[in-house]
C-alpha cells in the first residue's frame, strides 16, 4: 500500500506536459519503486493467495463439521425415535403379557371353580353312600343285637319258625322296617 502511495505522490508531484494529459516523472524514482514492487507485490500476492487457501480451508472445515453436526443430529433424532418406537413396543408389549395373564388368571379360576365344585359333587355322593352304609351297618348290627337279646331271653329269634327253620327271606321283615318299628 505504501508503495502505491508513494507512487501516487511521484505522479502527482511530475510536470504536466502542455497541451496534453501526460505527466512527466523522475523516472529514476519511478523505477525504483517499481522495483520495491516486484519485490513486494509477490509476497502480498502470495499472502494474498495463502489467506485464501486459509478461508477456504477453514470454509471447509467448517463445512465438514456443520455436515458432522447435520449428521450427528439425525442420528441422534433416529435413535430418539429407534427409542421411542422401542419404548411404545415394550409397552404394546407388556400391555399384551398383562392381557393374557389376566385372561390365563381368569381360565385358571374357572377351571379351579369347576374343580371344586365337581370335586364337592363327588365328595357329597361319597358322603351319601357312606350315610347309607353307615344306615345299613347300624341296622344290621341292632337286628343282631334284638336277635341276640330274644336268644338270651330263650325267645324265638325273629325270623325262625317253630320248628328251628329260618323263615324265609320273602317274609322276613327289612331290617331297616324292624329297627323303624323298635326304635
Amino acid at each position: 500500500m505504501q508503495l502505491l502511495d508513494r507512487l501516487e505522490e511521484l505522479v502527482g508531484a511530475g510536470w504536466r506536459l502542455p497541451f496534453s494529459r501526460r505527466v512527466a516523472v523522475d523516472g529514476d524514482a519511478f523505477r525504483k519503486i517499481i522495483a520495491q514492487m516486484w519485490i513486494v507485490v509477490p509476497q502480498e500476492i502470495k499472502r494474498a493467495q495463502d489467506f485464501e487457501l486459509e478461508r477456504d480451508r477453514l470454509i471447509a472445515k467448517a463445512q465438514e463439521e456443520a455436515e458432522h453436526l447435520i449428521a450427528q443430529a439425525r442420528e441422534d433424532a433416529a435413535r430418539l425415535l429407534d427409542e421411542h418406537d422401542i419404548r411404545r413396543q415394550a409397552e404394546e408389549q407388556a400391555e399384551m403379557i398383562l392381557k393374557e395373564a389376566e385372561e390365563r388368571a381368569a381360565r385358571i379360576r374357572a377351571d379351579a371353580d369347576e374343580y371344586a365344585a365337581r370335586t364337592l359333587r363327588e365328595l357329597a355322593d361319597q358322603v351319601e353312600y357312606l350315610r347309607r352304609v353307615i344306615a345299613n351297618g347300624i341296622s344290621v348290627l341292632e337286628a343282631h343285637r334284638r336277635e341276640q337279646l330274644a336268644i338270651a331271653q330263650g325267645e324265638r329269634p325273629p325270623g325262625e319258625n317253630n320248628d328251628g327253620l329260618e323263615e324265609s327271606s320273602e317274609a322276613a321283615e327289612p331290617p331297616q322296617e324292624a329297627a323303624r318299628r323298635t326304635g
